[in-house]
């Protein structure tokens, strides 16, 4: 049951001019697809080939002979979750339930940003900023290349990807404007709540 490459759940200029047409088509069309085709060869024949993703991602978390199978799988899950992240005329703020806890956790919604906005910027070469649950607590995290915060028993909420492909045609080396422009105009709140309530 090979892991097949999601469509973006958008079209490819629909995060213009925040994120291009370019953009999208290089990260999904070239990357994103090639994470996936690598992760179903590495597992094609063994014994996690008819497993989720999710389930491999964890078994093989760790394991220096499985770095191939977990690099590719938790970048093809990365990804997938990176795009539903995002959403035209996103940004803003969160309400209901998702809101309360953010304000109640963090102090404020700004004290949100402001972390999340650190963790992205200051994760050094390729990774994630990521809003997770953990312990009933949402937190602020980052990881390194393809890691994952479902292998530390956390809940993924919201993700942005740090790598220079996700960007680089667009800022160049400006990471920080990346950052800001995907928080104030670009985050699926929706999204967001529904792994929030999910997950509660």
């Amino acid at each position: 049951m090979a892991y097949e490459l999601p469509a973006l759940p958008y079209d490819y200029t629909a995060l213009e001019p925040v994120i291009s047409k370019k953009t999208l088509e290089f990260h999904h069309d070239k990357h994103h697809a090639a994470y996936v085709n690598n992760y179903n060869s590495a597992v094609k024949g063994t014994e996690f080939e008819n497993k989720s993703i999710e389930e491999v991602i964890k078994a093989v978390a760790g394991d220096s002979s499985k770095t191939a199978i977990f690099n590719n799988g938790a970048q093809a899950w990365n990804h997938t979750f990176y795009w539903n992240c995002m959403k035209p005329n996103g940004g803003g703020t969160p309400s209901g339930a998702l809101a309360d806890k953010i304000n109640a956790d963090f102090g404020s919604f700004d004290k949100f940003v402001e972390e999340f906005k650190t963790a992205g910027a200051t994760q050094f070469g390729s990774g994630w900023a990521w809003l997770v649950l953990d312990n009933g607590t949402l937190k602020v995290t980052k990881t390194p290349n393809a890691d994952n915060p479902i292998v530390a028993g956390q809940v993924p909420l919201l993700t942005m990807d740090v790598w220079e492909h996700a960007y680089y045609l667009d800022y160049q080396n400006r990471r920080p404007d990346y950052i800001n422009e995907f928080i104030s105009k670009l985050i699926n709140w929706d999204f967001v709540a529904q792994n929030f309530a999910a997950a509660s």
